[in-house]
Order: C-alpha cells, then structure tokens, then sequence
C-alpha cells in the first residue's frame, strides 16, 4: 500500500444547540466492518505510541478529544497528519507503518479497526517492514 491510499474521512455531523452528535457505520462510512474499538487516553507528555504495521489490519482513527500527530510510513515514504477534530477520521490501509506522538493534554485517540486482536498480524520491526512494503509496491 503507499501513502495515496490514506485519507481523512469526514465523518456525519448533526449539529444541535444541545450538543453536536458524530456517528460512525461500518462498511459505510469506513471502507470495512468494524471488529474491534480501542482508545488511548492519559498518555504521558513527550511519549510515543503506535511503532508497528499491521500485515492485513486497516483501521479508522479519530481524535476524540485533544490533538495529537501520526506520522505514516509506506515503506519509502513519511508523511505527518495533525488530528484534533472528532467528526474528522484518518483512515489507514494495512501495511503502512505508524507513529503517533504530540498528544495534548487531556487527548483521546479512538481507533476502529478491521480485524480482531492477532499479535501474528503486527510489523514490530521497521526493517523487516520496510523489506515487505518495497517488495509489495513492486
């Protein structure tokens, strides 16, 4: 996969005066059925997640709260988004490498993806990573 497969989808929005509402449908407005939901929350100043790939998973993520970047990676190529909007979801392909660092206080990084939990389907070395992404955008 490159990077001209990830995208920011805007996700629904019902305005009201009482408080806006964002829903989220799988195989609708994600282009795959949602098997699994986490989130990150209370993550320390100036700490890192993500650090890995995923073989077959893709997944949908949304600033909940806060703001925070993702740097992807498709093997040849970076790029940084900066989310901070919860209507606003970056969807990610498998076999792009992420970084998510720059969390504000207070922030909450939820994250859809496409498949159950399967430690088998994670990248957790970038060369190995980078070897398997080069070969596939053969």
């Amino acid at each position: 996969m490159a990077l001209n497969n990830v995208r920011i989808i805007d996700l629904p929005r019902v305005k009201d005066a009482r408080g806006n509402l964002t829903f989220i449908e799988g195989d609708r407005h994600v282009p795959f059925d949602i098997k699994r939901v986490y989130y990150l929350y209370d993550v320390p100043g100036g700490a890192h997640r993500g650090g890995h790939a995923h073989r077959k998973l893709h997944q949908l993520i949304i600033a909940m709260s806060g703001s925070f970047d993702i740097t992807l990676d498709d093997g040849n190529t970076k790029f940084k988004y900066h989310l901070n909007r919860s209507y606003y979801g970056l969807y990610i392909p498998n076999m792009m490498w992420r970084e998510i660092d720059n969390f504000s206080s207070g922030s909450v990084c939820m994250v859809l993806a496409s498949e159950y939990y399967e430690e088998a389907d994670y990248y957790r070395d970038y060369s190995e990573f980078q070897i398997d992404a080069r070969a596939q955008q053969r």
